[in-house]
């Protein structure tokens, strides 16, 4: 396993335990191209697949027809301007450097023509210079990745350069040794004498032969994040992509392709995810010689990087994985992935406190007294933490004012925070506490003395959102100020929890110290990514829970910073099986935020038992979201079982296989998904009926992820089974009368 090179065939050969990923240098201009992604293959003479375009000694310039052979060349990493015409991994505008002088074409040996003072050019053409391979994997600076040792991962550095421009570029892949994942990145250099402007920089293509593909997207809205859907991959550009300076609730930075009629279990799929948190393209095109380039990174919109001379640009980690074994088998990879090598802290690998957020419980209207009365209640139930949310801080009585103005609402909380977390910790419990700190009020001390520090156009009214405007953090004084408020108030107290949220996307994005406005959405990012890293490594016992209006920016990026995510602030059970299936077919169950809330529904007006929005949200790092004195007897003494539950089970569903059974969101009746131990000795199987039927009483299903050869036994009977029987002939879950009903069933080899 991992990374050779075949210098014979002039090959590299990335392999992982159930697939190959192939490189060629082809030509004597030496370009690189793609050979092969897909099953595993032991052979190393994989050149033929690139058909009449695995030369290694022709010379690509002397034919009649180069641009024709660039065209359907499969490349490992496109540009444009020079010949293909398909979806390009990087643009270049190249200033000319010198009006008096002529340069040589190092391709063609043609001299050029003086071009005016002011223009340039868009043609890049790198070629093999050397390489690299080394075990480990190195940091990206400055930006989210996923992290190994040594004996986890090799890694492999092809540089290319451009000669006429002096330019290098440096494709970096990542292969991790015991998973089926490959992880890339380009470096960008720039040699020359004079400023170069990067118009787009993919983190990743591929170039595949077409196998029937559809596009498996997560898509949606605020409070309907992640919803899966397909669609065919016709002639032309299929996509997602996202302009609002998050990854946001509409789409989200992951693709795979996948083979018509693929199921959980069967078909082949190449799964592609972005490690960033702003604006994203996703792309597959389908060409004339059909073959799919897919390719994934920064949105080149409004996106234009100057690099001086000496200057490097390192593009956002893309992660490929590819499964002939269906959707599951990329499910159970990128979970394992991010556990093991994304997630950081503290928490990686610990159950979370039971927690009770006041916000559906109280919104703005609370004080003091009325959070110690919650907190009371809360501890005599079993409950481990009470998080403040919005409205704590400045004049804030409503979403109108005072993001920006980080102190304490004395109105409210007339002894401060201190003496609030002091009593909550008399009881034995934990406090937290919610912000929004890349945010500002208009109506706030904060915009009124720095007007200049929120991103707005010169001479425009600015566009409001939820009436708040967006902090300029491409600043270092606004990041500077920013970090000040968060640290100075998390030292103020024992606060052990921060929800950090982001309620609004970004507009009107314009810097006023910033000469180049191509580069603040990104310089935007990189300033968010600072201060989260700066917060967790000032303060390393601290949980911190990313935000977006709910699951905005639910992405690889965020998720490197802190261990969990609001999942939805739509938290209605049932709903919540739909945003809980697409976010899970991708994301680890220990990252989701999933609380029990108040009936009716605050967003929906559903009624649900609370039974059952207990056992769904143990799909997740399960908290409360209401004010517990003024729920009834009966459901107030449901919340000692449901943490009792949760303790039993957090360990196999945090760190247990994950298998899709059934989708509510295809049958539109029933809802199964199951945790399997790693060792297969144990299984939670979560069934929820959403719909009665007349005449049914009962559903078979048929589980997964068993040992086949081994008896179970269900703890709540003394009835076992082998595994055999439960994966092919199934077992009835028990619907009972009504809707919304749900059950655990939890079974045990013996």
């Amino acid at each position: 396993m991992g990374v050779k090179f075949f210098e014979d065939e002039k090959l590299f050969k990335l392999d992982t335990p159930l697939s190959t990923y192939a490189i060629s240098i082809v030509y004597e201009e030496k370009l690189i191209a793609h050979t092969y992604y897909g099953k595993r293959i032991g052979w190393s003479g994989l050149n033929y697949l690139l058909g009449g375009d695995n030369n290694q000694t022709m010379k690509l310039a002397s034919f009649r027809e180069k641009g024709s052979v660039l065209d359907r060349l499969p490349m490992e990493y496109p540009t444009s301007g020079l010949g293909d015409f398909r979806e390009s991994g990087v643009e270049i505008y190249a200033p000319y450097a010198d009006t008096e002088n002529s340069a040589t074409d190092g391709n063609s040996g043609n001299r050029s023509v003086n071009p005016s003072a002011n223009s340039g050019n868009y043609g890049f053409m790198p070629s093999y210079i050397s390489h690299k391979i080394y075990r480990g994997k190195p940091k990206l600076l400055g930006l989210p990745a996923t992290f190994a040792g040594e004996g986890d991962c090799e890694t492999l550095e092809i540089e290319c350069e451009d000669t006429l421009l002096n330019i290098n570029l440096t494709l970096v892949y990542n292969v991790f040794n015991n998973l089926d994942v490959i992880t890339r990145h380009v470096k960008i250099k720039n040699n020359s004498q004079k400023s170069v402007y990067l118009k787009k920089v993919m983190s990743a293509c591929a170039d595949l032969p077409n196998n029937n593909f559809e596009m498996l997207r997560l898509s949606g809205s605020w409070a309907r994040e992640r919803s899966i859907s397909r669609v065919p991959i016709g002639c032309g550009h299929t996509g997602a992509s996202s302009l609002r300076g998050e990854s946001s609730h509409q789409s989200h930075p992951f693709f795979a392709l996948v083979s018509r009629g693929a199921s959980q279990d069967t078909g082949e799929v190449y799964g592609f995810h972005l490690v960033y948190s702003g604006n994203f393209s996703a792309m597959a095109e389908l060409t004339q010689f059909d073959r799919v380039r897919a390719v994934i990174g920064i949105n080149p919109y409004n996106f234009s990087w100057e690099l001086a001379p000496s200057g490097e640009f390192t593009s956002p980690e893309a992660v490929l994985t590819y499964s002939s074994e269906g959707l599951g088998k990329m499910t159970r990879t990128l979970h394992d992935l991010y556990r093991n090598h994304l997630v950081r802290g503290k928490y990686k690998n610990a159950k979370r406190p039971v927690l009770i957020n006041n916000w559906e419980g109280t919104y703005f209207n609370f004080n003091t007294e009325k959070l110690l009365d919650i907190a009371r209640e809360s501890a005599k139930l079993g409950i481990e933490m009470l998080v403040l949310d919005d409205g704590w801080f400045g004049k804030r009585g409503d979403d109108n004012s005072s993001l920006g103005d980080w102190f304490v609402n004395t109105e409210k909380l007339p002894q401060g925070l201190n003496y609030l977390v002091s009593e909550i910790n008399k009881l034995g419990m934990k406090f937290g506490i919610w912000m929004e700190p890349e945010m500002v009020s208009p109506n706030s001390d904060l915009y009124r003395a720095h007007p200049d520090w929120a991103f707005q156009i010169p001479g425009r009214a600015p566009t409001l959102s939820r009436n708040q405007m967006v902090l300029d953090l491409s600043r270092r004084d606004v990041i500077e100020y920013v970090y000040g408020c968060i640290s100075s108030v998390l030292k103020s107290a024992n606060i052990e929890y921060l929800k950090w949220d982001m309620n609004r996307p970004l507009t009107d994005v314009f810097s006023g110290i910033t000469k180049n406005q191509g580069e603040i959405y990104h310089r935007y990012m990189l300033g968010v990514y600072e201060l989260q890293e700066r917060l967790i490594t000032d303060f390393p016992n601290l949980l911190l829970e990313n935000c977006s209006g709910g699951g905005g920016r639910f992405d690889p990026g965020m998720l490197h910073y802190g261990p969990q995510f609001w999942c939805s602030d739509d938290t209605d059970a049932i709903e919540r099986l739909k945003i809980q299936e697409g976010t899970a077919l991708i994301y680890p169950l220990s990252t989701i935020g999933a609380h029990v809330s108040d009936c009716p529904n605050h967003i929906v007006g559903r009624v649900t038992p609370f039974e059952t929005r207990g056992i769904v949200a143990l799909a997740g790092t399960f908290g409360y979201e209401l004010d517990v004195t003024k729920l009834s007897e009966s459901d107030k003494a449901e919340i000692p079982k449901q943490i009792e539950a949760y303790h039993k089970y957090n360990e196999l569903v945090r760190g247990g296989d994950y298998y899709r059974v059934a989708s509510y969101s295809e049958n539109k009746m029933y809802d199964c998904y199951m945790c399997v131990a790693k060792d297969k000795s144990e299984a939670l199987v979560t069934f929820v009926n959403v719909l009665a039927r007349p005449g049914g009483g009962k559903v078979r299903i048929k589980l997964k992820g068993l040992d086949e050869n081994s008896m179970y036994q269900d703890v709540n009977s003394t009835q076992a089974y082998s595994g055999a029987a439960l994966m092919y002939g199934g077992l009835d879950a028990d619907c009972g009368w009504g809707d919304f009903k749900a059950q655990l069933i939890h079974i045990k080899a013996v």
